[in-house]
């Protein structure tokens, strides 16, 4: 194809495996009320996933009697895609005594949300909408945890006849409790034992060996108003001092009986077993340890693309359909965006001839996805699309940031940059250098092809069938580049084309953070398997 002779970039703002991860949800509510203002409601939690536009109930949790504020041990085990948009609906319901169902229920309300967004901010509180999407007093919060570090624990319970269950809090830095576990209860037992649970290392002490943990066991009331049998205080740390052939255990501790009677001893005893470590770290592992995603985006501006007026042209905006710049934009940007914390998008445009008194402060920084398509639409009436295709220098502009971020002591911001293009680069030579210098930075390129142009020169960018050199023979330090084209997308949903398009980055994310040594924030270097049993 033929373009006018070069001129420089110009900015659009014009501005100056799929890795499947495990990852756990827990639930708290508070300031849920029952219609009748006589009782306490009795809350369960339905989780449910949205798939081609219908909910699906995934999991719910067990039903708390009497509780206003519950916080719920059913913890939800969700897989995690970072190249979909996975959407969650939590329902909140009052379970009618005597009746765990839902057709009876009374619904108190729901909240709506993307795993993605969940996973990035660790903690996330919003109200609970009623019907009509009407905010009352009440609120849920849902915490995450990756699933890298699994331990597995084998209770057994020397309490005397009871209806016992044990509870697990980790000891937060404020002071507050945060309940890791609680497990069944056994009814009306002289030795039962409750079943096997597994909880990650992060869930149960933050990665901190030396946290205090505080285990308590309860005799279950049907009413709610459970008997405290006992208590006992350890840490990560002395679990995992067991030598073969010594158990550790402790006491459980009533401090009311212990006060009042001279011979009590305990109320009962726990022994430890068994602890095997495991390192393993994931990209989730970088996500929830505080990695944000810096996103980027570049659109092709060049003659070859059309008259923007003229509804052949692939930047031709139609009233009712977009175009295939603007639907691969929303595909990927949508997913993208859960991870970057201040939710500003620098965007940038390559090939067009700017005004003198156009003003480039207007379309800059844009907020939110939506925020890059109204700059983009809005820009087209204002420029004249041009030449040539030189990709390399926006290469280097977003490398130039993510080398910044290299020399920083957190090191924890990760950059993608999303390249729209409808046909070959000019710049081969100058992108190649470009991507090999990029390859020892935290940073990835996504190419997408618009259009029906011969993309045969981009698979080699992307360095499936061969690593890709430098000009000078240097070779990447790691793939950083994917290339798809959209045409093979066409009648796809836009979900495929993110999915394809994003599919690699979790492992690109991983492999440079591996490959500087660099650890997740607030992971520890160990996962372990431990065993109760008495």
């Amino acid at each position: 194809r033929r373009k006018p002779e070069e001129k420089p970039e110009a900015t659009l703002g014009f501005i100056s495996s799929p890795c499947l991860t495990k990852v756990e949800l827990r639930v708290a509510c508070r300031g849920i009320s029952d219609r009748d203002a006589l009782s306490k409601p009795d809350p369960c939690v339905v989780l449910k996933m949205q798939s081609h536009g219908q909910w699906f109930e995934v999991d719910r949790t067990e039903v708390i009697r009497s509780s206003s504020g519950p916080v719920f041990s059913k913890i939800f085990l969700v897989d995690y895609y970072f190249e979909e948009v996975q959407r969650l609906r939590f329902e909140l319901h009052d379970i009618s005594s005597g009746n765990n169902g839902l057709r009876d229920a009374d619904f108190l309300g729901a909240m709506e949300c993307t795993l993605g967004q969940i996973v990035s901010q660790r903690k996330l509180t919003k109200a609970l909408l009623k019907q009509g999407n009407t905010a009352g007093k009440s609120s849920i919060t849902v915490c995450s945890e990756g699933m890298p570090h699994m331990h597995v624990f084998s209770l057994k319970d020397f309490f005397s006849k009871s209806d016992p269950f044990l509870e697990i809090f980790r000891i937060n830095d404020d002071g507050t409790e945060s309940l890791v576990h609680r497990t069944e209860t056994v009814m009306n037992n002289l030795s039962p034992v409750w079943k096997s649970f597994k909880v990650s290392l992060n869930t149960l002490c933050s990665g901190d060996h030396d946290r205090e943990l505080k285990c308590t066991v309860w005799d279950w009331d049907s009413n709610g108003k459970h008997d405290f049998i006992g208590e006992f205080h350890t840490t990560f740390k002395e679990m995992r001092v067991e030598q073969e052939g010594k158990q550790i255990q402790w006491e459980c501790i009533n401090p009311k009986y212990q006060m009042k009677k001279k011979n009590y001893r305990n109320s009962g005893v726990v022994i430890l077993n068994h602890c095997k470590i495991i390192k393993m770290y994931s990209f989730l592992d970088y996500i929830m340890g505080g990695c944000q995603i810096q996103f980027t985006v570049a659109i092709d501006f060049t003659a070859s693309n059309g008259d923007p007026r003229n509804s052949c042209s692939l930047h031709y905006i139609h009233p009712y359909q977009p175009n295939e710049y603007l639907k691969a934009l929303v595909a990927v940007g949508e997913i993208c965006q859960d991870y970057d914390s201040d939710k500003m998008f620098p965007a940038f445009g390559f090939g067009a001839l700017i005004p003198p008194d156009f003003k480039v402060g207007h379309l800059g920084a844009c907020t939110w996805i939506q925020g890059v398509v109204e700059a983009y639409q809005n820009c087209l009436p204002k420029i004249q699309l041009y030449g040539p295709t030189n990709i390399a220098p926006i290469i280097q502009k977003v490398a130039s940031s993510a080398s910044e971020e290299m020399h920083t002591k957190e090191a924890m911001e990760y950059f993608i940059l999303l390249i729209l293009t409808d046909g070959v680069i000019t710049d081969m030579a100058d992108t190649r250098e470009a991507i090999v210098h990029a390859s020892h930075l935290p940073m990835s390129v996504i190419i997408v092809g618009v259009g029906n142009a011969d993309f045969t020169d981009m698979q080699i960018l992307d360095g499936d069938d061969g690593i890709l050199r430098s000009p000078k023979g240097e070779p990447v330090l790691r793939d950083i580049v994917q290339f798809v084209p959209f045409k093979d997308f066409k009648h796809a949903s836009p979900a495929a084309l993110a999915k394809s398009v994003l599919a690699e980055v979790p492992n690109q994310v991983v492999d440079y953070y591996n490959a500087k040594g660099i650890k997740p924030k607030c992971m520890s270097d160990y996962e372990s398997t431990r065993t109760f049993s008495p």
